[in-house]
């Protein structure tokens, strides 16, 4: 038996793998206070007494990261260095905003340490930290009462005895440590230190709610990471920053999987859940960054190129000081919740779909939850009067902003990079992304829009489809031996991930640039600066900056075959809903009551934990991989 988890903000989702090859599906509400309590009920609930394989998205440390609620954390560079990470780049995020809030740095100054030390770019260690130095730094950390210790050098991407010197000075003291030359041994020492303090900041909390999840289960777990990738609990305690968007990668490596069974290789990605929405680009294989950005602070390790904003099912209404209407990014979460699940008493997205008739009350969960529509229009109500606007309008106005807000996000991962949206089918998935994904296709010049059958929950089975992976890197700036450089990386990957195979990439940029493309080889690379940049140059020398080395070693994939799919649709009900601008008797389906013959919407139809909006214009069918098909007519 294999389990996928994946925590959400609202719901934490459990797909089943058995042993028959059948998939089973269900949904827990999370505890933000105590995310091991409800994994571990769920696991109970799957598996009984039996033991299973377990994939992990964990959120513990992309919440600790932007709540700002990681560990005590110092940072040991080199001296003269202290200032590293509060100076960083100096870039300006808005142009013209004279005086912009820059984000707060993860340790305060007097945290920063420096250590006498110097190694060259050309690898030369002109001074290595002397033993007194090194027992004057752990006397300091001591005093400072710190529970992480980040150590990163000048060149410590070149050469690392240093980091490794201080760290073994570091090793037995109350702290967790770990040193960039193992984090990310990357050119820039801004952002390698960045990378580093992430991990060390949230290290100590993954591995502490590791080790609980793992004392408490007999199962054997392993963790996603942001690569799209799996890892053992042991290194993501070594390498927590990898599991910054563990969630939303199995979303991207489900959304793969179901684009390519229903013939489709460009998609893009629409995950929108209880509490946000991460998009994302797929063009064959999904797109990959190393320069990310979370919370406003850089990181340097390889992940899939997720844009994540604060729009889901629970994110909460108001009328902001200017008399307009806000939608987010605060959420209601899983507790108190929209104000239709009988806690809380703020408007949200969902609530708002209650009110226009898009979620019954008896429909939730496949009716394992109830909802109260009587709580849900009289959140909306209050949002209404402080706008002047009836019932409807105000919540048709909540699902237009919140439209808005996602919108933008997905122009960002398509326009923004390149891409024209409208070549692209959208794929939508998510508890509330099939309530959005008509209108939001619309408004982007998108034909196409999928919804597969595990909707809800595609996430946690896209962790079941993940492989393992591991990914090594080197900064090779100014080194000879490139070619010599890669036969190490991939001895180091043989060792580690055993029976893999290895793909090799490479960071390179036109001599006298500032900024690199990751591409395959050469000629690829003349081939994208074309596409992203308008121009190429292939006279012009091409230098390589780092080079990369990706280990992969698949797992069994569920074959995720439909059962014989009818022709006609047939609804089992019509209920009163407001779609496209006015008040409508819409029937309503239950997926597997969808046929393979197109039908006209507008239409409902209903899975376990999620709900698809037909919108007028659209035809919807089911395909033989039990996809749920609408096209703009």
């Amino acid at each position: 038996m294999r389990i996928g988890v994946d925590v959400g903000g609202t719901f934490t989702d459990f797909v089943v793998l058995r042993d028959d090859g059948s998939l089973d599906t269900f949904k827990l509400r999370s505890n933000p206070r105590d995310p091991a309590q409800v994994i571990l009920a769920g696991l109970e609930q799957a598996a009984g007494k039996h033991r299973a394989d377990v994939v992990h998205g964990s959120t513990v440390a992309t919440n600790a990261l932007l709540e700002r609620k990681g560990a005590r954390t110092a940072l040991v560079t080199t001296a003269g260095f202290e200032d590293l990470v509060h100076i960083g780049r100096q870039n300006r995020p808005e142009l013209y905003n004279l005086t912009p809030e820059l984000p707060r740095p993860l340790t305060p100054r007097e945290l920063c340490f420096g250590v006498n030390e110097r190694a060259f770019f050309d690898g030369t260690i002109e001074r290595s930290p002397s033993p007194a130095e090194l027992a004057r730094l752990t006397e300091r950390l001591k005093r400072a009462k710190v529970e992480s210790v980040a150590i990163c050098f000048l060149h410590a991407y070149r050469v690392f005895d240093n980091e490794r010197a201080v760290a073994q000075a570091l090793e037995n003291g109350p702290w967790y440590v770990c040193c960039s030359h193992e984090i990310s041994p990357e050119f820039r020492e801004y952002e390698r230190a960045s990378t580093t303090l992430i991990n060390a900041y949230v290290g100590p909390l993954m591995q502490a709610y590791l080790e609980r999840l793992g004392g408490s289960s007999r199962h054997r777990i392993v963790v996603m990471q942001s690569n799209g990738g799996s890892l053992s609990t042991a290194e993501a305690s070594r390498q927590a920053v990898r599991t910054v968007l563990s969630g939303p990668a199995g979303g991207v490596v489900g959304a793969t999987r179901i684009a390519a069974l229903s013939g489709y290789r460009q998609v893009l990605g629409f995950d929108m859940g209880g509490t946000s929405t991460d998009v994302s680009l797929i063009d064959g294989e999904p797109r990959e960054t190393t320069e990310a950005y979370i919370g406003g602070l850089p990181i340097r390790v390889p992940m899939l190129d997720i844009h994540t904003v604060g729009a889901g099912g629970g994110s909460i209404a108001r009328v902001d000081e200017g008399g307009l209407l806000r939608v987010g990014p605060e959420s209601a979460g899983a507790m108190p919740g929209p104000a239709c699940y009988g806690i809380g008493d703020r408007a949200t997205v969902t609530d708002a779909h209650v009110v226009l008739g898009r979620i019954g009350e008896s429909q939730f969960l496949g009716g394992e939850m109830r909802i109260e529509a009587h709580r849900a229009a009289s959140a909306v109500r209050r949002i209404g009067e402080a706008l002047a606007l009836d019932d409807t309008a105000a919540a048709f106005g909540i699902i237009r902003v919140a439209n808005a807000n996602m919108e933008r996000a997905i122009r960002l991962v398509s326009v923004e990079r390149g891409y024209d949206p409208r070549r692209f089918s959208l794929l939508a998935f998510g508890g509330c992304g099939g309530l959005h994904a008509c209108d939001i296709a619309g408004e982007l010049g998108i034909r196409t829009v999928l919804v597969p059958q595990q909707a809800g929950a595609l996430s946690a089975l896209g962790m079941l489809l993940a492989d393992h992976i591991r990914d090594y890197s080197a900064g090779v700036l100014n080194r000879p031996d490139v070619e010599g450089e890669f036969r190490l990386l991939e001895k180091r990957a043989r060792r580690e991930l055993r029976g893999a195979r290895l793909e090799r990439s490479a960071d390179l940029r036109y001599e006298g640039q500032s900024y690199e493309l990751n591409v395959p080889g050469q000629r690829e690379f003349h081939a994208e600066h074309q596409r992203i940049y308008g121009y190429s140059r292939p006279d012009a020398p091409v230098e390589p900056v780092t080079i990369r080395v990706r280990a992969i070693r698949e797992t069994p994939k569920p074959s995720l075959a439909c059962a014989a799919i009818r022709q006609n649709s047939r609804p089992f009900e019509a209920r009163r809903c407001f779609v496209s601008g006015g008040w409508k008797r819409v029937p309503v389906f239950h997926r597997e009551d969808v046929g393979g013959r197109a039908a006209k919407g507008p239409a409902l139809v209903l899975d376990y934990g999620a709900t698809t909006l037909v919108s007028s214009g659209w035809s919807f069918r089911r395909d033989k991989a039990g996809t749920l098909v609408m096209d703009l007519v």
